[in-house]
């Protein structure tokens, strides 16, 4: 028998749903989550709890979404292909933080929970998550501290634990068509059941659990520095790499719009409110905007 407890899964999800959005908001201290509650009779419910104009968040979304379908959507078929034709149901806690102000970088961070089940083979389940800071004027203690907090909630699970997730993370954020990182990365993981089940749950708790210690310290000490509109246009400027990897390489986006019974607006809440795309722009020499490009969006050891 199967020992996988998707009830707990689901109540751990809900519960990280509801400490993320209490600490974002105790951060911004002028906006509240919205909440728009979704069921459909066949295909899975969900929570999406959106955030905008607030003091410090131009516009979030904190996502729980539980979905089922009776066929493999092709993006999770397309490294599993003994699972086509099969049944699945995955859940999941998603989020993206796009700040008002260009100093805040934008923040990205999921956990799921994906088991499939087909005829004639034994029942299929991974974790998989992570998170990811996408600066616009990127300062080296941010990035060591989102670092350091991410190699932490990783070391009771062994010592190459955050050395593997922390180099799939910069290889998977990273934009083939623009020859660059998203960001300066954190940690990724996917198809996590090695482990067994307990270990497996209890890792992807630790990432869910430490988003807002990585996190929220950045925004506190950046959230008032005075910016100009030049910074601000160089904020929209970057944000337009982020729809574009969301939307034509983030493999959660791509199995949502796919499944079929993903909820298009929860799907598509992680794209930025304002966002600029300029004909062949480029930093001007020694500026802190092409310091972005030489010292951050490369893989670094930040420890």
């Amino acid at each position: 028998m199967l020992d996988v407890d998707t009830k707990a899964v689901k109540n751990y999800l809900l519960e990280l749903q509801n400490g993320i959005c209490a600490g974002l908001e105790q951060v911004d201290r002028k906006a509240k989550f919205h909440e728009d509650s979704w069921d459909r009779e066949k295909g899975g419910s969900g929570k999406t709890r959106v955030i905008a104009g607030g003091a410090v968040i131009e516009k979030g979304g904190v996502n729980f979404s539980h979905v089922f379908g009776d066929s493999m959507p092709a993006a999770a078929t397309a490294h599993r292909p003994e699972l086509a034709g099969g049944t699945f149901q995955a859940m999941g806690v998603s989020l993206v933080i796009h700040p008002e102000n260009p100093y805040c970088p934008t923040s990205h961070a999921n956990v799921r929970f994906f088991i499939a089940e087909k005829e004639g083979i034994e029942p299929v389940w991974w974790f998989g998550g992570g998170y990811d800071l996408t600066p616009y004027y990127a300062f080296e203690e941010d990035c060591m501290h989102w670092h350091q907090t991410a190699k932490k909630c990783c070391e009771p699970f062994g010592g190459d634990v955050y050395k593997n997730y922390k180099k799939w993370c910069d290889e998977y954020f990273y934009l083939p068509h623009r020859k660059e990182t998203r960001g300066i990365g954190g940690l990724f993981f996917d198809d996590l059941n090695e482990w067994g089940f307990e270990k497996c749950f209890a890792f992807m708790q630790a990432v869910g659990n430490s988003y807002l210690d990585a996190y929220a310290p950045i925004l506190e000490l950046r959230k008032n520095t005075p910016y100009t509109d030049k910074e601000q246009f160089f904020q929209q400027y970057r944000r337009g790499r982020y729809a574009e990897f969301n939307l034509a390489i983030d493999r959660g986006t791509i199995f949502g719009l796919q499944s079929g019974v993903g909820r298009i607006e929860s799907i598509l809440m992680s794209l930025p409110p304002q966002v600029r795309w300029v004909y062949d722009w480029h930093p001007e020499p020694g500026s802190a905007e092409e310091k972005l490009y030489t010292d951050y969006l490369k893989p670094r050891d930040w420890i």
